[in-house]
């Protein structure tokens, strides 16, 4: 990295969720660390000052689940390309999911992705450690030696926990260290070969679906253990109406839980589908409009604390399959903050409820030190013009996977500056 500059960022309006805070003013950097707002510190000397004139400047967006695809999947993308791709989306920390190749279930692979990270140095790379070895399910993984080594919580990934036993033991043995755990709610008996969900246009289509029923199942099964063991746990990708009314009830009985959304569930339903668009293949499906509607209405009331990319970059010849065939995952990362501002000039939600969601809301409850511009916070710091209206081109994506359903769409906002601890990784002006 760079010398570390003072810098300030001047006329900006700083909205600062975990700090309730919603002005226009100055900011200053110096050693990597915000050290003051407002007035400029006594003898501070900016070797760079930033224009931030009609500008948000918020904190770096933390991202729940990014596959960087490195190691194991090169060819569809690298850390280097992704890390590239989410700083100019303004994400400053990334959470990589454990099922790379080799899996993260060793302290030594935690140490590697880390360690490619910062070699790297543009966004900080936050390892998911498997929850069993091998996410295969049976054996609990060491959970205390990889949350040492790095690791900020636990998932399975997409791979089902069907043994209820082993849910069990997994939630005392993370209950027992105060370790987060990560879950994705999906039955693969009801889901079966389904590709996407389970309905009318399903039906119409002629293809396998994957019931809303394969979600709610086990959610209120986890829900059932989450309360038994006290663990702390979240849903991760919600995609259904009914998955965020139960976890509102458990909420409302003092269960500590909390979940997120992925973006693209709160703009694409199975209509998306009708045409076979490979593009709109994911997992868990895209469902109906009410489903999106509650999903949309949950995050802005706060019921869903976080919205993350679940960004899955794919060459071209993964989408080109037929639908049953072609592998699911949108490429989310340079478009997570742009969609996000399109529901706040939508009216669905409020400017700070967003970067609220987007940076404060995952910070606190992966519990590290991020989307905060309070004094003596790291400078993790996105700067965006919020009036800025532009098509996205996905042949024009810094990730290497332009697997976008988004292409051609009309957006307004986009990312002009990126900083991490200090340093200006991004730029556009």
């Amino acid at each position: 990295m760079a010398e570390l500059m003072n810098i300030h960022i001047q006329g900006g309006r700083i909205i600062d969720p975990a700090n309730n805070i919603d002005r226009v003013e100055d900011l200053y950097v110096a050693n990597g660390n915000i050290i003051a707002s407002g007035n400029a510190p006594d003898g501070f000397t900016a070797d760079k000052i930033i224009d931030a004139t009609n500008q948000i400047v918020c904190p770096g967006l933390v991202d729940l689940s990014a596959r960087m695809r490195e190691p194991g999947q090169e060819y569809k993308a690298t850390l280097k390309s992704e890390c590239a791709a989410a700083i100019a989306g303004g994400i400053t920390t990334s959470c990589c999911p454990p099922d790379t190749t080799p899996i993260i279930d060793t302290p030594a692979m935690a140490n590697m992705l880390t360690h490619r990270g910062r070699e790297i140095g543009l966004t900080r790379i936050l390892p998911l450690g498997a929850l069993t070895r091998a996410l295969g399910g049976e054996t609990l993984s060491d959970m205390h030696a990889l949350h040492r080594a790095g690791c900020v919580a636990f998932s399975n990934a997409n791979n089902a926990i069907t043994n209820t036993m082993v849910m069990r033991r997994a939630m005392e043995y993370a209950s027992s260290f105060d370790l987060l755990l990560i879950l994705h709610a999906n039955d693969p008996w009801l889901s079966d070969i389904g590709c996407m969900h389970e309905g009318e246009i399903s039906t119409r289509l002629g293809l396998a679906g994957i019931p809303e029923a394969a979600e709610t199942v086990i959610v209120a099964r986890d829900l059932a253990l989450i309360e038994q063991t006290g663990v702390r746990a979240h849903f991760a990708r919600l995609s259904s109406a009914r998955s965020v009314d139960l976890i509102v009830q458990a909420r409302k009985r003092g269960i500590k839980v909390t979940a997120d959304v992925a973006m693209h569930h709160l703009y694409l339903t199975e209509y998306d589908v009708s045409d076979f668009n490979t593009l709109c293949r994911v997992i868990p499906p895209l469902r109906s409009e009410r489903d999106k509607d509650r999903l949309r209405t949950a995050v802005a009331q706060g019921d869903i604390q976080a919205i993350c990319s679940d960004h899955q970059p794919h060459e071209r010849d993964a989408k080109l399959a037929a639908f049953s065939e072609a592998e699911p995952g949108i490429s989310g990362l340079e478009t997570l903050l742009p969609l996000g501002l399109k529901l706040v000039h939508e009216e669905v939600m409020d400017l700070s409820t967003l970067i609220a969601s987007l940076s404060s809301g995952p910070a606190a409850l992966l519990g590290i030190k991020a989307g905060s511009l309070g004094t003596g916070c790291l400078a993790d710091i996105c700067i965006f013009d919020p009036h800025e209206e532009w098509l996205l081109d996905s042949t024009k994506l810094l990730s290497k996977g332009h697997n976008t359903p988004f292409k051609h769409w009309p957006l307004k906002g986009r990312v002009n500056t990126t900083l991490l601890a200090g340093n200006i990784v991004y730029s556009r002006i």
